[in-house]
């Protein structure tokens, strides 16, 4: 079984910012599996139970903030029984470029609060990160001030392609495993 968590912030202010992106790709996620919704709400977040290409896969979005992502996802994967390598994380990177996703089975927090938090709960760095990238390619405002920023218009077309393409390597983690994952994906 597979816990998918897409991050965000749960008030409608940040439906569609920068910080959201973990969010909006857990709503194509549930229009692919055919409209499936989040049914559950515990361990302060919402989340489904469901099969996906014939895995059985959690699908979740935690309501606390991003800094405390962590303390929805460990009892969630305590509650199912779901390993840290079988939790895959979706979420804004701001260190890669506008249209780039990177896939990685390990790693830091790479300043990241969200993956901090997850890491803290957790106690290991070892679960997938889908990390879809929001940099832009000019200088731009304070960090914490961009990410809480919506996206422009002209932005948001090219992000959401983004979003289908972490989707699409969500798929692939489930199909293909996370190493093919890495190699057809990343660079891209």
């Amino acid at each position: 079984m597979k816990l998918i968590v897409g991050l965000g912030n749960p008030e409608i202010r940040y439906a569609f910012t920068r910080h959201n992106t973990g969010f909006l790709a857990i709503d194509e996620i549930l229009k692919r599996i055919g409209n499936a919704t989040l049914d559950k709400d515990k361990f302060d977040g919402l989340f489904t139970k469901t099969k996906w290409l014939g895995e059985d896969v959690v699908i979740a979005k935690p309501m606390t903030y991003m800094n405390n992502s962590g303390d929805f996802i460990r009892p969630l994967a305590d509650f199912y029984k779901i390993e840290s390598c079988d939790i895959i994380v979706i979420y804004d990177e701001l260190a890669l470029p506008l249209g780039r996703i990177k896939v990685t089975k390990e790693g830091s927090a790479a300043g990241h609060n969200g993956i901090k938090s997850i890491i803290a709960n957790l106690g290991t760095e070892k679960f997938i990160k889908v990390r879809i990238g929001i940099k832009e390619n000019k200088p731009f405002m304070n960090q914490i001030d961009f990410v809480l920023s919506a996206y422009k218009p002209e932005e948001l077309k090219e992000h959401m392609k983004n979003i289908d393409k972490a989707v699409d390597a969500v798929e692939s983690i489930i199909k293909n495993g996370v190493d093919v994952t890495m190699n057809n994906f990343n660079g891209l």
